[in-house]
């Protein structure tokens, strides 16, 4: 009983003890009976409700929000239906997926009561009957998709769901918002074997770029001894400088051979290195002939 209700049966019971104590006793009765029509046949409905509502078997109609009146004995409410947006939770235990792999789904559905006539009268049952769609519809996706695709493209999985179970709930006045999976559980030794496998696949790219590496390194070896044959200058430019790079450290004593410095113009290779390198030294090793 809603709180108008109640109040307006309490304030009546009240008047009818008044009358009967201080009136008439006669009077009395009638009151109490007024009363007791008033809280049966005053209804509230609030914003988001809706009243179902029979008259002698048949249907009178659909009441919203706000106050109504019904006629007691003859017309009853069969139905009050919440048009707010339901969640509705399911799970799918030890599905095959196409390729033959058991999984556990995990899933919940956001709907909602668009037409409260139907969801009265159509079905005895809509949310008991929303959560087994769901759950055979999530079964049937399950055992026609792979599991890769399940695990990679979540959002492709509960677009399919959304429109298979919208489509078989929508004669019963509800409407499907959203479906979201929420958790797909795979076996342990099954996890291993993925595991193993992804560390496989970086290996091999690891490895494909190294190699990749190396071809283009090796080819620019090519192009830089191309050079070096046309121009010797350059060889000896970069010759001394690979010496200045080994000089670099303090106290460091290079041991070359003697035909490379030859080769370089010694005079000037040594000056080069003394200037720059304080407390290194170069000293030639004669090789034999």
């Amino acid at each position: 009983m809603n709180p108008i209700t109640l109040s307006l049966s309490v304030a009546i019971t009240l008047i009818a003890v008044a009358v009967g104590q201080w009136v008439s006793l006669y009077l009395a009765p009638p009151i109490f009976l007024v009363a007791v029509l008033v809280a049966a046949s005053v209804k509230v409905a609030n914003v988001w409700q809706k009243f179902v509502i029979l008259r002698v078997g048949k249907l009178q109609g659909v009441r919203g929000a706000g106050l109504f009146m019904i006629i007691p004995v003859l017309d009853s409410v069969v139905a009050i239906i919440d048009e707010r947006v339901q969640t509705t939770a399911f799970n799918a235990e030890q599905a095959l997926t196409k390729d033959t792999v058991p999984v556990n789904v995990d899933a919940i559905i956001f709907w909602h009561v668009h037409d409260a006539q139907k969801a009265a009268l159509a079905i005895t049952d809509y949310r008991q009957a929303i959560d087994r769609v769901a759950q055979t519809s999530l079964r049937e996706m399950i055992g026609a998709s792979m599991l890769a695709s399940l695990l990679s493209d979540r959002r492709a999985a509960d677009a399919h769901l959304r429109d298979e179970i919208g489509g078989k709930i929508a004669d019963w006045g509800v409407t499907v918002r959203s479906v979201e999976i929420r958790d797909v559980a795979i076996p342990v030794a099954l996890q291993d074997a993925m595991s193993r496998q992804a560390q496989a696949e970086r290996e091999k790219q690891a490895r494909v770029i190294l190699g990749s590496a190396e071809a283009e390194i090796a080819a620019k070896f090519v192009d830089a001894a191309r050079v070096y044959e046309n121009h010797p200058g350059a060889l000896q430019l970069r010759a001394m400088n690979i010496i200045y790079e080994t000089t670099k450290e303090r106290g460091a004593t290079i041991l070359i051979p003697s035909s490379m410095i030859d080769s370089l113009n010694p005079p000037l290779a040594l000056a080069i290195a003394a200037h720059d390198v304080a407390g290194a030294s170069l000293t030639p090793l004669k090789t034999a002939a």
